[in-house]
């Protein structure tokens, strides 16, 4: 793989060096352009940045080298850690998003982002439960890779989970709050449905049943929640 070195300002070094390393965060870049998702990335104004870019056409620019702390998660939880820039390789993938006409990802963009996640993870002990989005880390505020993204095809090449057959019957509440705690997500372990639940649920069904993005806690959500939690369970 070819990749082109555009240096950005956006990066420090991590706490606790590089042996930190132990997440990989996939996003859209959500611009309508590469050039100027790459031009915010490297100005020190914008105080944000990632360690890679890939385009449609499949090139790769790194922005950060992968030892330093780049800018790319913000506000962010996933299994019990917060600050997820901290331990993280952040890569930005070159895609309108859904406020400039969000569409699928080209074969050559999704052929070296499968080739960039192999490298990465031939580097750094990263478990394949840590293989998220930025919707997973902060559902909240993000919404990318999204649900055009192919994370069933990222983990038939060894990269992430995808979960097996679903069971015949997933859990009710507060069981499915607790499932997704288990898998990764932040959210409370009480209380009936709301906004927060429904936001997170939004965030696992662009990741994990991207065919049914409907924010709700239907029968068909709360399998594939107990599917991919026996998943991350088997592979912890």
């Amino acid at each position: 793989m070819i990749i082109q070195d555009l240096p950005s300002p956006n990066a420090d070094e991590r706490p606790g060096g590089a042996a930190a390393i132990d997440m990989l965060i996939l996003h859209y870049t959500g611009m309508q352009s590469a050039d100027a998702a790459i031009g915010r990335l490297r100005d020190p104004a914008a105080k944000v940045s990632s360690h890679y870019v890939v385009d449609e056409d499949g090139s790769v620019v790194r922005l950060v080298p992968e030892a330093l702390r780049a800018y790319h998660a913000g506000i962010s939880y996933w299994r019990g850690r917060r600050a997820c820039n901290d331990v993280s390789i952040g890569i930005e993938i070159v895609n309108p998003g859904h406020e400039w006409g969000y569409r699928p990802f080209p074969p050559a963009q999704m052929a070296a982002v499968r080739a960039l996640c192999l490298a990465i993870l031939s580097r750094h002990a990263i478990p394949a439960r840590n293989v998220v989005g930025h919707s997973d880390v902060a559902p909240n505020r993000k919404q990318d890779p999204g649900e055009l993204f192919d994370w069933r095809g990222l983990a038939e090449a060894g990269i992430g989970v995808w979960p097996g057959p679903d069971p015949d019957q997933g859990p009710d509440m507060p069981e499915l709050r607790a499932a997704l705690a288990g898998i990764g997500y932040e959210i409370a372990l009480s209380g009936a449905p709301d906004e927060a639940l429904a936001t997170v649920l939004r965030a696992f069904q662009r990741h994990f049943l991207p065919e049914n993005v409907t924010s709700k806690a239907d029968a068909a959500t709360a399998r594939r929640v107990l599917a991919v939690l026996r998943a991350v369970t088997d592979r912890a």
